[in-house]
């Protein structure tokens, strides 16, 4: 049987007496692309950051790619939320994006190696920002930042892709396009994307959990009101194209199915 890319077992963590995360329990498969939905405050950004070893849980247990997230978190590509950059930094995309190979040059004098050129050429063609390679950061529209950024994260070659509310400031046309390069990293990839918005999940997320400081439902393909208004501790009317719920549609087996 493959082992859980990510297992996540009884974590409790908290903060000035505040209880962020209460008995968490999570598991992603190889190949699975998970959405974590939940409203904002709910735990879900200091749930990735305990995944990767940033955040150091009070109880419980955490396996990142069957070991320490500590050790193991140099294979994983992290975006975090889009406000937490700074877009006045005079940077270009093509550096920019080199940057996310710094981790993996070795010595103290980082120089780029033909590797590491390659594989932020490759990135930044994935994510369709290569004709921007040149541009200053600051003088992109908000999908063409968001899609650097996560070709930076991509330059990595990682094993899993972590995504923290990675379509806030994006249009329709930029979000419909940023699921066609996701689907198409499935195939070489897990990837798990956390959002406050409903709306955002699209059909080709595998699995879902809902997440407001407890896991109120864990790896459905189901998205029902009852579900929502449990986690978002509110009445919510859920309306997808006229149908009363949302049903993922099915997915090929994937790597570890």
């Amino acid at each position: 049987m493959t082992e859980p890319v990510i297992e996540v077992q009884n974590v409790t963590f908290g903060r000035n007496g505040e209880k962020i995360l209460d008995n968490v329990n999570l598991s992603v498969e190889p190949g699975d692309f998970y959405a974590i939905i939940g409203p904002n405050g709910g735990g879900k950004t200091t749930l990735l950051k305990i995944i990767l070893g940033l955040l150091i849980q009070q109880s419980g247990s955490v396996r990142l790619l069957g070991g320490k997230p500590s050790e193991t978190r140099k294979f994983c590509g992290y975006v975090p939320q889009f406000r937490t950059f700074d877009f006045r930094y005079p940077i270009t995309v093509n550096e920019m994006v080199l940057s996310g190979r710094l981790a993996y040059i070795p010595g103290i004098r980082k120089r780029y190696r033909r590797v590491d050129l390659r594989m932020a050429s490759d990135a930044m063609e994935k994510m369709g920002v290569s004709d921007l390679a040149d541009r200053q950061l600051c003088s992109l529209s908000g999908g063409e930042q968001q899609s650097a950024i996560i070709a930076r994260a991509l330059a990595g070659g990682p094993r899993l892709l972590l995504l923290d509310e990675p379509l806030v400031f994006v249009d329709a046309p930029t979000e419909d396009h940023f699921y066609d390069i996701i689907e198409k990293l499935r195939s070489s990839m897990t990837i798990v994307l956390v959002t406050h918005d409903i709306g955002a999940i699209s059909t080709h997320v595998t699995k879902v959990a809902c997440l407001n400081h407890q896991i109120y439902t864990h790896g459905t393909n189901e998205i029902t009101e009852d579900m929502i208004t449990s986690a978002y501790q509110c009445p919510v009317d859920l309306i997808a194209h006229g149908i009363p719920h949302r049903v993922l549609r099915e997915h090929d087996g994937g790597e570890g199915d």
